[in-house]
Formats: C-alpha cells, structure tokens, sequence
C-alpha cells in the first residue's frame, strides 16, 4: 500500500471545513435547479472546475465570493439538511473520523428560515450522515462550529444558539470572514457570553491579517484555537541552526494552542506562492501545534487526505507524522474531557499499524 492509500485508510480528524465550502458540485446543480438559480454552468464537472477556478485568485476578499453561489443554496431547512449528512458522508468517505462544520447562520435565514431553524436543521443532518456511516459498520462523530461572520452588524444571536446547543451538536463558536478592516474583536460580547458558559472558541486570524489579529484574537477575545494563524511565522526567526521564539510565538507553543492549517487554501488565496515555501514546516519545528485541514474542499477541489499528501511531497513528512498531526487535532476537538479521551483512544489510536 503506497502512502496515498495509507494516509486515505488512516483515521483522521478535521476541525477546520466549511459546510458551505465543500458542496459536492452535483448537489449544487440540482438545489440551484429546483430553486431556478442560474449557474454559471450547468454541468456538475465544469461547476466544480468553476469553483476552483474562481477560487484560485491569489485574494481571499476574491476567494470569499465564491461563497455567494454555495450559500444561495443552502437556504431552507430541507436544503441545509442534505448538505450537512452529505458533508458526514464525504467525511467518511475519506476515512475521518471527526468533523466540525463551520458554518454563518446568519447567511441563511432568508425565504423565512430563522437562526435556529438553520441549526436544527444542520443538527439533523449530521445525524442522519452519522446514521448512514454507522449502518455500513462505520463510525464518524459530526459537530457543527457556529460562525460569527465579519462584516455583519455584531449581536449576540448566534452565541446564544450555541449555548442553547452545545449539548445538541453545536462544538463551539467562530468568526470567519474578511480579515482586512474588520477586527474580531467586534464580536467581543459573543465570546465573554461564550466563555462564561464554558464554550470553546476559535477565530480566523493570521491568514490575510498579521500577528496582531492572532495577539487580539487569543488575548482579547479567548480564542482556544487559530484559524490559519499562519502569520505567526513572523514571529520565529533562525539564529544560525536554531529558531528563535518571539513572545506571541512562544506562548502559543507553551499553551499549545493549535493552528488549524489549510495548505491548499494558503496557497490559493496567497497566503504562500508555492507549497514548498509554507510555513507549516518551521512551525512544526518551532514545536507549535499544528492540525491539518482541507478548509474548502469545493473551491479547493481536495480532500484531508490530499492535504496530507501535499505535505508528505512537500517536505518528506511520513505516516509518523500524519497520526503525529492527527493525534494533534483529536486533542484539541471541541469536544468533553471523556469525549475527547474517547475519540483518541477508541477511534483514532487503533486504527493505526502500531509500527
């Protein structure tokens, strides 16, 4: 078995997907008709190339529009169903094991969906994938993340569905969105009110934004983990053989606090301008905690396993390293002490070879 099929048979945990960003491209052709959406094309394949060609802009403000097309079809309670089981089921397909889907409710309460008709209607699509999953003898575990979506006027809405659901499949809280211009920390009310509830909390930062939006998302706002974070490279210089810390950089570290890492991603909307000049790397050395995500399997056209693949060519990593970052991301799933125990030791420990 070649590494490829090793990586893909292997146990995986991905805490960084965008519901709306992985559409299988024929359920977009089909929702898109029912609701007399016009597509730019019509043919499932070249929607799919389509996806990924727009993507491919070198602009995350250019790569977000893509989300205009995916969103327009996942407004009704039936529509956002189908595409949360179906999210489980390409999950699983890939050998995951766990899933968080991210997702803005705020983006889909127009034709009179309301906020919480959207979470439900995620919630029950996750159970019906993870029911699928399971009738075939599988096991996957789905949570839906609720985002806090930048630019948007600020209230404290989505929190509190994801308290009212944090027993009820909803992991945590996010903020996603353009990072240019719109601090995280206008959504400062959502995360206090998220914490003194003991939810978890992880914010894009350090993608199109600097240091200083990963400083104020930790600091200020108590994210538990980074989106991308990828900036913070800025902060670890070589000194001749060794790699030397900043503060920011060296705390993160300590407190192992994970960056949820999409190569594909970065290389699109140009963050990095070739893979083998991806700061994963040097971070993984600096001794920073690093998961491995596919963020947006549609505009990306990837899988966590191809994710893995581009590292494995990139820079030499083996199957040590891919249950070494997988190990990293069950430890830092949204999930309970006893759940997050569980999901190493019962699904991602043994289904690794041993040697």
């Amino acid at each position: 078995m070649d590494i490829t099929d090793q990586i893909r048979h292997a146990p995986k945990v991905v805490l960084h997907d965008h519901l709306d960003g992985g559409l299988r491209p024929v359920t977009i052709v089909e929702l898109a008709d029912q609701a007399g959406l016009a597509l730019p094309v019509d043919d499932a394949a070249e929607l799919g190339q389509w996806f990924f060609d727009q993507a491919d802009s070198g602009s995350l403000a250019q790569y977000l529009t893509t989300f205009d097309l995916t969103v327009a079809v996942m407004r009704s309670y039936d529509n956002l169903r189908r595409v949360a089981s179906e999210f489980v089921l390409d999950q699983a397909d890939d050998g995951v094991v766990y899933a968080e889907a991210r997702w803005a409710p705020a983006q889909h309460v127009t034709d009179g969906l309301s906020l919480e008709d959207g979470v439900r209607a995620v919630r029950d699509g996750l159970r019906d994938g993870m029911a699928e999953v399971a009738a075939t003898g599988r096991t996957i575990i789905a949570r839906q993340l609720l985002c806090e979506l930048r630019g948007l006027e600020p209230t404290l809405d989505v929190a509190e569905l994801a308290i009212a659901y944090r027993d009820d499949s909803v992991a945590g809280l996010d903020c996603a969105g353009p990072e240019i211009g719109h601090s995280s920390a206008s959504f400062l009310p959502s995360y206090q009110l998220a914490a003194s509830a003991d939810m978890f909390i992880t914010i894009h930062a350090g993608e199109a934004a600097g240091l200083e939006s990963i400083a104020e998302a930790i600091h200020i706002c108590g994210a538990n983990r980074i989106g991308h974070g990828v900036a913070l490279i800025d902060d670890i210089h070589r000194d001749g053989d060794r790699l030397r810390l900043g503060h920011l950089a060296s705390y993160i570290a300590a407190l192992r606090l994970p960056l949820e890492i999409a190569p594909s991603s970065n290389l699109q909307t140009g963050v990095v301008s070739d893979l083998r000049r991806h700061p994963f790397r040097e971070l993984d050395r600096a001794g920073v905690r690093l998961t491995v995500n596919a963020d947006n399997r549609l505009m990306s056209r990837t899988t966590v396993t191809r994710e893995f693949q581009l590292l494995v060519d990139a820079f030499g990593y083996g199957m040590a390293d891919v249950r070494r970052f997988t190990l990293n991301a069950a430890k830092s799933a949204f999930l309970s002490h006893e759940e997050r125990l569980a999901l190493i030791h019962d699904l991602v420990l043994p289904g690794y070879d041993p040697d």
